[in-house]
């Protein structure tokens, strides 16, 4: 496992957890942070390179991934084994930063389609409030798996998706995006925007606006 960190120049008020996408790598979302308009708050920013293995609908061709991918389908994308493995690390990277200092509610986990995937995962299957959930282009792939709804209802979701998505459809991710709030998470900030499986200038905004808003109420509650 790979990790890197990125400090602010001041004492950091909140941790942001990075999952990358299939066969990217942590420059990938290190990318989109230095794009963030976010300079009123001290952020420290990790970024979690997935394992490699093979990957089913690649032809076998081994890669970095969170968890294998069957077929183009979603129920293709159900790899429970590789899931909860990849929820292994980041779930030891999550404690990392709370025993540098990080109450659990200042801690944020996002991720671009499969690292998406694992920040709604692993987010959901938290017993604490974290600071917030970022979803990129992704989808809950433990939907149809199990109950996973132990995280604390007053967490906030930041999800989006590209409305011409050909490899996660905006179909999984408003389904997904549907389940969450049926299951009683009313703070959903929903975005879609007209593009393929890709972030855009006006999505960077809106998650720096959504970070700005959660993380300056997290600091104020705690003051």
């Amino acid at each position: 496992m790979s990790v890197y960190i990125k400090e602010p120049e001041q004492k950091a008020e909140a941790c942001v957890i990075w999952m990358h996408g299939l066969g990217a790598d942590s420059s990938d979302m290190a990318g989109l942070v230095s794009q963030l308009k976010v300079s009123s708050l001290a952020l420290r920013h990790v970024f979690i390179d997935a394992p490699r293995r093979p990957v089913t609908l690649n032809g076998g061709m081994i890669m970095p991934a969170w968890f294998d991918i069957y077929g183009m389908e979603l129920i293709d994308r159900m790899d429970i084994q590789g899931i909860e493995q990849s929820e292994v690390i980041i779930r030891q990277v999550m404690n990392s930063q709370i025993q540098d200092g990080f109450a659990p509610n200042q801690i944020y986990l996002a991720g671009f389609s499969q690292g998406g995937a694992m920040a709604l995962h692993t987010g959901l299957n938290t017993h604490e409030r974290l600071g917030g959930i970022i979803a990129l282009s992704a989808f809950l792939p433990s939907v149809v798996a199990k109950d996973c709804t132990q995280l604390d209802k007053s967490t906030p979701f930041f999800i989006a998706s590209g409305l011409f998505d050909p490899l996660v459809l905006p179909l999984w991710t408003n389904q997904s995006k549907d389940w969450i709030a049926a299951n009683g998470y009313e703070q959903i900030s929903f975005y879609q925007y007209p593009m393929e499986h890709a972030i855009c200038v006006e999505e960077i905004i809106d998650i720096s606006h959504w970070l700005e808003t959660h993380v300056l109420g997290v600091t104020h509650d705690n003051c």
